[in-house]
């Protein structure tokens, strides 16, 4: 089930379940990690009664879960333990996301771990992490969303607050506590000592709001939400066409001075309104009526056609079936086949990390049903 890749030999003890932690395990079993998911028996990860459900199975759960193994373990009866030791003897790392506590009163915390496998490392991704006064609390992406300032900086201004479309709350915290595990593993490389990695959702959304934190020093005011246009940069928005909106993104003056002369108005680059980034952020509005006055009575696809000949950044504003569809995203294996006779026709995203020394593979293995994987596991760790 493993494939080649930069992690080819880690063994990935996989205690997680529904979207942070499964979504961490993803990205290492793309890159070349076995995944063994240790799950609860009967039921296996809640996100297997999440839909969409395609031929009877979570299509939540396959689009986080392929490429891994599947064991059923009860961490509360004994023979589980000792079976899910079997398999610690030889990894390289445990991930789990429960709530801070939950592993140490089942006897299987950093603390009791780390004298029994010094050279494991064990990552945790919560809620609130491991330290302060939140740590029990329970978390959601969404509750991440609203406690980390992103759903205050998302949407327009005076509507209602507004959840990110995906969950960035959890793929956050694990997209860092990849980052984390890899970090550690190069780190052991160097000390020969596993340790442990403590990453929190609420701490992820914080190290991902951009600009926002500086700006709030620098003015003494908290952000407001922006719509769908940048915070300091303009042109930097959807624009509207005569048949829909092009977005337009000029990052710095010369991009607008070439953008004034592509659409016949060099004269826009002369006004003081406009003449430079901080001039037009301050006059947002009025440069906004100024491009629609000039792009409305063309097509998206004529101004795509055009601005995209003089090199100014511009694109269409796809929807998921038109984004799938794309030739560049096709072209870069993003939407690739899974290798599940159940789900004829179903194709799932890709991995964006490409590296030279191995091939991007264009299909991904299948996701595994619940404890399909016992009897190879079993004969790959044996008891001692």
């Amino acid at each position: 089930m493993t494939i080649a890749g930069p992690l080819s030999g880690i063994v990935i003890v996989d205690l997680t379940r529904v979207l942070a932690g499964p979504f961490c395990t993803l990205l290492l079993a793309d890159l070349g990690a076995r995944v063994i998911k240790v799950e609860q028996p009967s039921k296996g990860d809640d996100s297997r009664a999440y839909g969409p459900f395609i031929n009877g199975k979570s299509g939540y759960f396959v689009a986080q879960n392929r490429g891994k193994e599947s064991i059923a373990l009860d961490l509360k009866a004994r023979e589980d333990v000792a079976i899910l030791h079997r398999l610690l003897r030889k990894a390289d790392v445990l991930v789990e996301n429960f709530r801070p506590g939950t592993m140490d009163r089942l006897g299987l915390g950093w603390d009791a771990l780390k004298e029994r496998y010094p050279r494991l490392v064990y990552a945790a991704t919560s809620g609130f992490g491991r330290t302060g006064p939140y740590a029990q609390r329970p978390a959601y992406d969404v509750i991440a969303q609203a406690m980390g300032g992103i759903m205050s900086l998302t949407g327009h201004e005076g509507g209602p607050p507004t959840r990110v479309g995906s969950s960035v709350g959890d793929l956050g915290a694990g997209l860092f506590t990849a980052l984390g595990i890899v970090s550690a593993l190069h780190d052991r490389n160097r000390t020969g000592e596993g340790m442990l990695i403590d990453v929190a959702m609420l701490d992820s959304q914080i190290g991902l709001l951009e600009n926002a934190v500086i700006r709030y020093y620098a003015t003494g005011q908290s952000p407001k939400p922006a719509g769908a246009r940048h915070s300091s940069i303009a042109p930097f928005e959807p624009y509207r066409a005569r048949n829909g909106h092009i977005v337009i993104a000029c990052g710095n003056d010369e991009l607008f001075r070439r953008l004034a002369a592509c659409l016949g108005r060099p004269d826009l680059a002369l006004d003081p309104r406009f003449s430079e980034n901080a001039h037009r952020s301050d006059h947002v509005l009025a440069l906004k009526d100024a491009l629609e006055e000039i792009l409305l009575p063309q097509d998206v696809e004529h101004w795509l056609d055009v601005l995209g000949a003089a090199g100014i950044p511009c694109a269409p504003i796809n929807d998921i079936a038109h984004a799938c569809a794309d030739p560049q995203v096709k072209a870069r294996n993003m939407i690739v086949p899974i290798e599940d006779e159940t789900l004829p026709g179903v194709r799932i995203a890709g991995l964006p990390i490409k590296m030279s020394a191995y091939p991007d593979r264009d299909r991904r293995s299948a996701a595994p049903d619940l404890d399909a994987d016992r009897a190879r596991i079993l004969a790959d760790f044996p008891e001692q």
